[in-house]
C-alpha cells in the first residue's frame, strides 16, 4: 500500500514567505482500491498526488510506497517503476510519431528485451482500446484518445498503482466518459490501484473511496454515497455534488421517500417509480 504520515509541503517563496500546499495529512492507499480525491483548486490535491512517486518530496512526514521511504534516493527508481502517472495535459506526454512508438517509449527506458516489449504494447493498447489506432500519428487523436494512449504508455511498464492528475480537465465530454471508463476497467478487470484526481464530482460517484480536500487537509472522507450525501457540507466547501444526488436532496425536501443518497439515474427511476 501508499502510506502518508503526517504529510505537510511548504512551497518557498521570495521574501523568505512560505506557502503551506499540505498541512499533517496522512491517509493510507489500500492494493486495489480505488480512491477518489476531490477538492478546488488551491486545495492541495496536485501538491499530494505528486508526492505518491516522489516528484515532490516532504517538507515534514513521510510517504511510504510498499514500505519504501520517498526521501530515499535509493529507492526512487523502484519507486517510480511502481507508481505511474498521467497529467492533466496529453499532449505534453505524447511524444512519439506513432502511437505504439510512444506506448513503447517507457518500457525501452526501463531496458525490457524487445520480445516483451512489443507483447507489453499490444496488451497495454487493448486493455485502453486503442489498438486499432497503433499505428496513426498521436496529434491527429481526439483529446480522449490521447489520454488513453497516455495511459497505455505508464501501464506497459506494468506499474502497481496509477495517479491521475485531473486527467479529463481539458477533455470533452465525451472524451471525458472514454477516459472514465478506461480507468474503471484497469481497476475492476485488471486489478491496478487507481488514484484519481479530479474536482468533477460524478467521476467518483463509481469510487471505492472519495476523499475531499480543504486547504491542505482531509476534511471528509468515506464512500461515495456517504460522503454526496452531505450536500449542505459540500457547498459550504464551494464544491458540487453529482446532478443527480443534488435533486435526490432537493426532492426528499418535498418527498421524504426519496432517498438523498441517490447517485445514478437508474436508482432515482427506481424511487420514483417503484
Amino acid at each position: 500500500m501508499i502510506e502518508i504520515k503526517n504529510l505537510t509541503h511548504k512551497y518557498r517563496l521570495g521574501n523568505n514567505q512560505e506557502i503551506v500546499a499540505v498541512k499533517d495529512l496522512s491517509l493510507k492507499i489500500l492494493k486495489g482500491e480505488f480512491i477518489v480525491i476531490l477538492g478546488h483548486n488551491g486545495s492541495g490535491k496536485s501538491t499530494l498526488a505528486k508526492h505518491l512517486n516522489a516528484l515532490l518530496l516532504p517538507t515534514e512526514g513521510k510517504v511510504l510506497v510498499n514500505g519504501m521511504d520517498t526521501s530515499d534516493n535509493n529507492k526512487l527508481w523502484q519507486i517510480r517503476q511502481q507508481v505511474g502517472m498521467v497529467f492533466q495535459n496529453p499532449d505534453n506526454q505524447l511524444i512519439a510519431t506513432t502511437v505504439e512508438e510512444d506506448v513503447a517509449f517507457g518500457p525501452e527506458n526501463l531496458g525490457i528485451p524487445p520480445e516483451k516489449i512489443r507483447q507489453r504494447v499490444d496488451e497495454a493498447l487493448n486493455v485502453v482500446g486503442m489498438s486499432e489506432f497503433k499505428t496513426r500519428a498521436p496529434h491527429l487523436l481526439s483529446g480522449g484518445q490521447k489520454q488513453r494512449v497516455a495511459i497505455a504508455g505508464i501501464i506497459a511498464m506494468r506499474p502497481q498503482y496509477l495517479v491521475l492528475d485531473e486527467p479529463t480537465a481539458m477533455l470533452d465530454p465525451s472524451g471525458r466518459q472514454e477516459v472514465i471508463n478506461t480507468i474503471r476497467k484497469l481497476n475492476k478487470e485488471e486489478g491496478l490501484t487507481i488514484v484519481h484526481i479530479t474536482h468533477f464530482m460524478e467521476e467518483a460517484v463509481y469510487a471505492d473511496r472519495v476523499v475531499v480536500m480543504e486547504a491542505g487537509e482531509i476534511v471528509l472522507e468515506g464512500k461515495p454515497r456517504e460522503v454526496f450525501s452531505k450536500v449542505s457540507v459540500l457547498k459550504n466547501l464551494g464544491l458540487d455534488v453529482p446532478p443527480i444526488t443534488e435533486l435526490a436532496y432537493l426532492l426528499n425536501k418535498e418527498m421524504p421517500e426519496i432517498p438523498k443518497d441517490i447517485m445514478t439515474i437508474e436508482e432515482m427511476v427506481v424511487a420514483l417509480c417503484p
